[in-house]
């Protein structure tokens, strides 16, 4: 039996309490000072307030100031803020963690440098572990599962990803169960950028969607064609990309394209890609989403960023990511939608 502690109460970290509990693991589960609500309604009912079935019996809830209690004897800490919280888990959780307890992280993300680089959430963390002098192994989840379909046991497979792969053979035997499958690797750089990049690019299939609806009125007409060309030109710009980042296999490009199925076809980027579809600017379509976490919108911007840095430099080629590139219009120079179907058409001529 483990000890696992789970620090962000959201939905997919609340979710992956399911998993290991169900595995006979001890399950703690720790709010950020965000999530008081969460918490204080997982002591009243043993159900996340955004879940509809309860917690297994025994998952232990946390407020952020009793996170020491909850990480005393753990076997690993699973870091379940969104992107927004990368930041505040450097400063306010890793100077607190015992040096030999490892990481899981299921946050998604990269962040942009100066230089064009662009480094997964990982590789930021370790900057604070080396300025510390700490040694904590950080390792990551990826791939195609939803929290709502993981609480409901729909199967899936995702990546666990880390440099040891004995830790990440621990994770695994831990954290799998007969409707969650885990693919262990060591190729972190590959499974963190396909999972971040898919995030943009779902975007940008999800505008075909809205696109169709305001031709017909509806979305009941066929609109699979369009979805699935963007999606083609997507799956091309994001091996490209991968490329780019060093990724080590073609296995994580591969985990990224079943993450971005499943993007384009439940959650908050959907929304937003058909509000946008629609014919609403940025601007309103956030305005529509008050209060939805949108971390598309960031990774999209920030590769973009990244890109037209590379470029200035004659490192890359803009044209070789034309469906970004518009996406980006949008979100930054709130430019209407208008799909490059000719840069598609013409991309493998270059």
């Amino acid at each position: 039996m483990s000890i696992v502690t789970i620090i962000g109460s959201g939905m997919m970290g609340s979710a992956l309490a399911f998993p290991a509990r169900e595995n006979g693991h001890v399950v703690r589960l720790v709010g950020t000072p965000l999530d008081r609500e969460i918490i204080d309604c997982v002591r009243k009912t043993n159900q996340h307030p955004k879940f509809e079935r309860p917690f297994p019996e025994g998952v232990k809830p946390f407020q952020f100031e009793e996170m020491e209690s909850a990480i005393q004897g753990a076997d690993f800490v699973i870091c379940g803020v969104s992107s927004f919280g990368v930041e505040w888990f450097a400063q306010e959780v890793l100077p607190r963690l015992p040096d030999s307890l490892p990481v899981l992280s299921v946050t998604k993300g990269l962040m942009d440098q100066p230089d064009g680089a662009l480094l997964c959430y990982p590789q930021v963390w370790q900057q604070t572990l080396d300025r510390l002098g700490k040694t904590n192994e950080l390792c990551a989840i990826g791939g195609p599962c939803t929290s709502y379909e993981l609480v409901a046991h729909d199967q899936t497979l995702v990546a666990f990803c880390g440099k040891n792969p004995e830790t990440v053979k621990k994770m695994k035997a831990t954290m799998e169960t007969d409707y969650y499958h885990v693919i262990p690797t060591t190729d972190v750089i590959g499974i963190e950028s396909a999972v971040a990049l898919k995030n943009g690019y779902a975007l940008g299939i999800a505008l075909t969607i809205g696109l169709n609806i305001r031709r017909s009125g509806n979305e009941d007409e066929l609109h699979f064609n369009s979805q699935a060309a963007v999606f083609l030109q997507a799956s091309r710009e994001m091996h490209k990309l991968m490329q780019m980042q060093g990724a080590e296999t073609e296995d994580s490009y591969y985990v990224g394209v079943g993450d971005l199925y499943v993007t384009v076809y439940g959650g908050r980027t959907r929304k937003v890609g058909i509000l946008l579809g629609k014919g609403l600017n940025i601007d309103e379509a956030l305005d529509e989403l008050k209060g939805v976490t949108l971390e598309s919108l960031v990774v999209a911007a920030r590769v973009a960023k990244a890109l037209k840095i590379k470029a200035a430099k004659g490192e890359v080629n803009l044209m070789d990511f034309p469906l970004l590139m518009h996406v980006d219009e949008i979100i930054t120079d709130r430019k209407v939608v208008n799909i490059p179907w000719d840069e598609f058409a013409n991309y493998l001529r270059r």
